[in-house]
């Protein structure tokens, strides 16, 4: 006998509207978002427009002041110090005399030599009146020239020996620290006082072998002290260094820089700023735009509602902003906050991100 199904003799009206429509509705597909509450197509985001701007490539080194001259006075003759001329810390011209050495000895020698050579002069002369009547022979002629040449070397080399004794200073300058007082001995070659030329002063840096060519005498810099904050003192690039460092690749440049007012010294740490290049039309984005993943740099670009991880490459950077010079052109929109929620191709509710000051 065959089996019949038997319903039940009488089914809620609910459930049959319940059966009806979960026999509609795929169990796969997610229902649409209600129009009547307006939810969003995707998560919210704040967006920007990529655009132009004039951008300045600078070069930022570490440098070293140094004076325009230097030179520690030694004596190059030993002797007692007689006197001294400077004040320390003082402005000196040059060719002034800045210590002098007992030259009494020296006088002394200049004095018996110069005896010697007018007796040879007076010998010489006779000899040559003499030579004249072959009354001498020109062997003892040529004699009485040689003494009267070798007294008259002798006397010049005294005389040199005797200007020794005065030090006098090779350049305008300021005085440093005396290192002797006067009666004191001095031997040659001892430290005796510095003297550095301080208008202008000199810059010395290194910069990497890349900037070679934008290097050139002439370039003007910007130079930074921590001893004068909040000042700038402009100068400029006169020597490059011809041979690059192999171990660092980086090559050495001087610069001078006017200090008439004298707020600059020797050995002073200095950071040096130098334009490179000029950029009329970059393309710039606010920096966090910028999504980095391992060694590579994306942006999240806005396009029909939709977000396309985007690989860029960075430029130049300024406060807020980073320079894009591939992957973006201007006018692209690109997500500045909620990245961290997003995967490729999903859709987005975008707001404009507000303009900051």
């Amino acid at each position: 006998m065959p089996h019949t199904l038997r319903l039940p003799r009488r089914l809620p009206v609910a459930g049959c509207l319940l059966l009806a429509l979960a026999a509609c509705t795929p169990a796969d597909k997610p229902a649409a978002p209600s129009a009547a509450t307006g939810a969003p197509a995707g998560p919210p985001v704040l967006v920007a427009g990529a655009r132009t701007q004039a951008l300045t490539d600078r070069l930022r080194a570490v440098g070293t002041l140094t004076a325009n001259e230097s030179v520690l006075i030694r004596s190059e003759i030993p002797g007692r110090v007689e006197r001294i001329h400077f004040e320390e810390g003082q402005p000196v011209k040059a060719g002034e005399p800045l210590i002098t050495l007992d030259g009494a000895e020296y006088r002394a020698q200049v004095a018996q030599t110069e005896a010697t050579v007018t007796v040879n002069s007076l010998n010489f002369q006779r000899a040559a009146d003499l030579v004249k009547t072959n009354m001498l022979s020109q062997q003892e002629y040529d004699q009485a020239q040689a003494r009267l040449a070798e007294s008259r070397a002798l006397l010049q080399r005294h005389q040199v020996m005797l200007a020794k004794t005065v030090l006098r200073a090779p350049f305008d300058g300021v005085a440093g620290l005396r290192l002797v007082s006067p009666g004191a001995y001095v031997q040659p070659g001892q430290d005796l006082v510095n003297l550095e030329n301080l208008d202008p002063l000199k810059v010395e840096f290194r910069v990497p072998e890349r900037h070679a060519t934008a290097m050139t005498v002439g370039r003007p810099l910007t130079l930074r002290v921590d001893a004068v904050s909040g000042r700038d003192f402009a100068g400029e690039i006169y020597a490059i260094d011809p041979r690059l460092d192999a171990a660092t690749r980086t090559f050495a440049l001087r610069g001078r820089v006017p200090n008439t007012d004298r707020l600059l010294r020797p050995g002073m740490f200095a950071q040096v700023e130098l334009t490179v290049g000029e950029r009329p039309q970059a393309v710039v984005i606010p920096e966090q735009a910028i999504v980095p993943r391992g060694e590579q740099l994306f942006v999240f670009k806005v396009v029909d509602g939709k977000v396309a991880l985007t690989p860029v490459r960075t430029g130049l950077r300024e406060p807020g902003i980073v320079e894009i010079v591939e992957g973006l052109a201007a006018g692209d929109t690109v997500v500045t906050e909620g990245q961290m929620k997003l995967r490729d191709g999903m859709p987005v509710a975008a707001r404009e991100q507000e303009a900051r000051p």
